[in-house]
């Protein structure tokens, strides 16, 4: 069984991307790591470059600066990165995505116990977005809580959102994919890094789904979906944590509550009492 890892990437030092962690952290579970590595104004192209690992295959590419609708450009990104992968399965890492070292063996054991269950098509993660601080995550249904993040690389895959995939069924139809359980998780650091550095990704990648950019700031929460994080973080994570990270941020007393967050405050009293989930899901978890 061969494992191929794989994501795209371009900007990410300027933006506050772990990247390099991200990479590091599943470089000991594949066979390959395919990177699709856009044109930068950073050191992002050189760093990767200079990692030097024979297990890293690039594929660059320039971004079509004229495809500002709903994303799209980052969709093709996903995709082509997806479409040259070449083992069994392909395990899929955003650029603030990092996999627990505990957990590479517990992935590898999923895989190697569906390979041949023809009704498994992907892999569910649970997932933890840390917000504000290392010491915070967020909780809610509007935070996806699981996501299919590992695919048997012999079926036709594509994502219509660079956040998700789906199968193709026939030449028009797609549907979500028959996954199991990964038993693992991945950490989600997009919300921590520096405030200065989410405001720039803002600013440069919101053109590409053709709104207007919002300052961020984090203290603009609903502090009643915040949750300590009582676990370890990934060990690859600890100097980025230490030197990259927001290290605290407070939550604004005048914040007012959107229609999504009161949305939210009504619907988790109800998945406390009856064990419900409502947030979103891209998959048929198969049991």
């Amino acid at each position: 069984m061969k494992i191929s890892a794989f994501t795209f990437l371009r900007n990410a030092r300027t933006l506050g991307y772990p990247f390099l962690e991200s990479i590091a952290s599943v470089l000991p579970l594949c066979d390959e790591f395919v990177i699709v590595l856009g044109e930068s104004t950073d050191d992002t192209c050189e760093t990767i470059r200079a990692l030097n690992n024979p297990k890293i295959r690039i594929i660059p590419t320039v971004w079509n600066e004229g495809m500002l609708t709903m994303g799209y450009v980052y969709t093709q990104q996903a995709n082509i990165a997806l479409f040259n992968c070449i083992g069994d399965w392909a395990l899929y890492l955003q650029g603030d995505e990092v996999i627990h070292e505990n957990d590479l063996d517990k992935i590898r054991e999923a895989m190697q116990r569906h390979q041949k269950d023809i009704r498994i098509e992907a892999l569910v993660f649970d997932y933890i977005h840390f917000y504000g601080s290392p010491k915070y995550y967020a909780w809610s249904t509007s935070w996806y809580r699981r996501e299919c993040r590992a695919f048997k690389n012999n079926r036709r895959i594509f994502s219509p959102e660079s956040q998700f995939f789906s199968i193709i069924v026939g030449n028009r139809k797609m549907r979500y994919p028959a996954a199991a359980l990964a038993n693992a998780s991945v950490y989600h650091y997009g919300w921590v890094r520096a405030e200065a550095q989410m405001n720039e990704k803002t600013m440069q990648i919101e053109k590409y789904w053709g709104g207007n950019p919002q300052k961020i700031c984090y203290g603009n929460v609903d502090g009643a979906i915040l949750r300590e994080f009582s676990g370890n973080h990934p060990a690859v994570m600890k100097a980025w944590l230490d030197e990259c990270a927001q290290v605290r941020f407070e939550v604004n007393p005048d914040y007012v509550l959107t229609r999504k967050d009161r949305r939210n405050r009504f619907l988790a009293p109800l998945e406390k009492a009856f064990g419900w989930d409502f947030s979103k899901k891209h998959y048929r978890l198969v049991k």
